[in-house]
């Protein structure tokens, strides 16, 4: 268990630092579900997940000086979280999926504020690789570059093992004795959640063309095939 959580906290790690260098679109959760999913041997629970969280935060772009909550971690943390707190019982049950979401969604807005501070502090690796560029000093300039990537990398790591690590303690003791009420409304909210992320991405329709939508249908037409 211990080698998966640092297996998923290294590969957040490297999927993370999309947002701030490679900006590929890798680090989407539609795309950090299905790799993190298939690192633990589950690619469709974490598909599902990572298209559950694009939706619901779909409409959160970083235009400007706005710094939208880190659907990357989010995805990381929940994706994990519901396949190893599941494992015991193989395939993780869908009231499980939307405990998991709901626990772990919050740390999503938790690590904007981790971004507000790499973004803050690189301002002055910002003044000093300029300062160095103007030197002439390529050497120091990498540096500068490396300093901030590997911040960024290093803190990922820790903010997603403090997290998961007692997350996926507190689904394992939890789930197994949640009343059959609550297990009920679980299964409810894991149907309701793509309808909110789907209305959600109607309204980023003008903004975006028809991939919300798209996206939508996609994951609506997924959960039937599972159902059915």
């Amino acid at each position: 268990m211990w080698l998966n959580f640092l297996e998923v906290a290294l590969l957040g790690g490297v999927i993370c630092l999309d947002r701030v260098f490679l900006q590929a679109m890798i680090s989407r959760p539609v795309v950090v579900g299905p790799v993190i999913g298939m690192a633990l041997s589950e690619p469709f629970t974490g598909l599902i997940i990572g298209a559950f969280i694009e939706l619901l935060w779909i409409d959160r772009s970083p235009v400007g000086l706005y710094i939208p909550p880190n659907d990357s971690i989010a995805a990381v943390l929940a994706t994990a979280g519901a396949i190893l707190a599941g494992r015991e019982s193989g395939h993780p049950p869908r009231e499980l999926v939307a405990l998991t979401i709901l626990l772990f969604l919050p740390f999503g807005i938790l690590a904007q504020r981790f971004d507000v501070w790499i973004i803050t502090t690189n301002e002055k690796l910002s003044r000093r690789a300029v300062e160095y560029a103007r030197l002439g000093d390529i050497k120091r300039l990498g540096k500068e570059h490396m300093h901030g990537l590997m911040k960024t990398f290093v803190g990922t790591v820790v903010f997603v093992l403090v997290c998961l690590v007692p997350g996926v303690a507190i689904l394992k003791w939890a789930f197994p004795i949640l009343p059959e009420r609550i297990l009920k409304a679980l299964s409810y909210t894991y149907f309701f959640i793509p309808v909110l992320g789907s209305a959600v991405a109607l309204n980023t329709i003008k903004l975006r063309g028809a991939v919300p939508v798209f996206a939508g249908l996609f994951l609506l037409a997924t959960l039937i095939i599972r159902i059915f």
